[in-house]
């Protein structure tokens, strides 16, 4: 029976507590088993007492993973890639800071809309109270004294109406997005959905991408060091990427590789594929002449990775302050809606 999913904080706690007891020579088995006797979270306990249930069947610890379904594809396929090079507990350490910061980002994410979001709430309330209960009393009034009044002065009023339905509606529409982001970031499913959105926002569409080049590079560099052809090791590499735009690119560098005329290195059909940039393909040309691949593979891996978090940390900061412009602009509409009456009213009597 499958699990709920794990929350980003919970992969990252098993993947580095697991890493930490593999780098002290206890056995994965071992390890998993004395996770699930008491880890203070019911979820991630059970979890890993259904993953210590495979392991004991003969499962590897990437099967176990899979078969239980509280992890994401991306985990899960990681840990086989470190399985089958051998360097499970790398693998381990790489998935534990990567879902931590994973998780700081979400809290990022939680803490920047949730002031806003329940401002917005507020002034949702006092533009709906104005418009459904203040400016009707303005329409009577109006209504009572219409002889008096110029034409300008129902103007006025028609136009403050409409100012003060518009300022709801698109307050309602914001209230309602935050509102979302806030209760997504809280569940795993949730949290897929917002990458997605991230995936096509301008904002962050290059921040994605190269989180998914990073988890390229880190699958490249398990496999180089495992001791197999670089031809194998990106056929291989390729399984975990899910970015359909790196996807297309890697496969082209593939089929570089193995072009029976004219086949290239792994770092020249990075480099005619543009899978990266043309300086860090200079730094898998160095790497490959140096010997030490799997590391100039596996900093690269880092670098595309801290790049991608600032780029998502900076779009996340301006979160804040555009919900904190919008606050201003719909106080103001506010006050708008509920003084243009009384403009017209000053401007009948004058």
């Amino acid at each position: 029976m499958a699990k709920p999913k794990l929350d980003s904080a919970g992969i990252s706690l098993f993947c580095e507590s697991v890493a930490m007891m593999l780098a002290a020579g206890i056995q994965t088995d071992e390890a998993v088993g004395m996770l699930s006797e008491d880890m203070g979270d019911a979820g991630l306990q059970a979890t890993c007492a259904a993953v210590y249930g495979h392991l004991n069947g003969g499962s590897t610890l990437a099967d176990a993973m899979q078969a239980v379904g509280a992890f994401p594809r991306y985990a899960v396929d990681m840990v086989r890639v470190g399985e089958t090079a051998g360097r499970t507990e790398e693998v381990l350490r790489s998935l534990g800071v990567y879902y931590d910061e994973e998780d700081r980002l979400f809290a990022k994410i939680r803490s920047s809309v949730g002031y806003p979001a329940a401002l917005l709430c507020v002034m949702s309330l006092i533009l709906a109270f104005t418009v459904m209960v203040i400016l009707p009393v303005f329409d009577d009034v109006y209504a009572s004294i219409a002889g008096s009044l110029t034409e300008g002065s129902f103007g006025a009023v028609g136009l403050s109406v409409g100012i003060g339905w518009v300022a709801l509606g698109v307050t309602l529409i914001c209230t309602v997005v935050a509102l979302g982001g806030v209760i997504a970031c809280r569940s795993e499913t949730g949290r897929m959905a917002v990458m997605r959105l991230f995936e096509k926002f301008p904002g962050t569409r290059g921040a994605m991408e190269q989180l998914a080049v990073s988890r390229f590079a880190s699958a490249l560099a398990a496999y180089t060091a495992s001791g197999v052809n670089t031809d194998t090791a990106m056929k291989e590499a390729l399984e975990v990427v899910e970015h359909a735009g790196l996807r297309a690119k890697a496969t082209r560098a593939y089929a570089l590789m193995i072009d029976s005329s004219e086949p290239r290195s792994l770092a020249q059909a990075i480099s005619e594929a543009e899978v990266f940039e043309q300086i860090h393909a200079r730094m898998l040309t160095i790497g490959t002449r140096s010997g030490s691949l799997d590391a100039a593979l596996d900093r690269l891996s880092a670098n595309f990775f801290d790049d991608a978090i600032l780029q998502i940390d900076g779009a996340i900061d301006n979160i804040e302050p555009a919900l904190a412009a919008f606050l201003t602009v719909a106080v103001g509409a506010t006050l708008i809606s509920v003084m243009m009456p009384l403009i017209g009213i000053m401007g009948s009597i004058g």
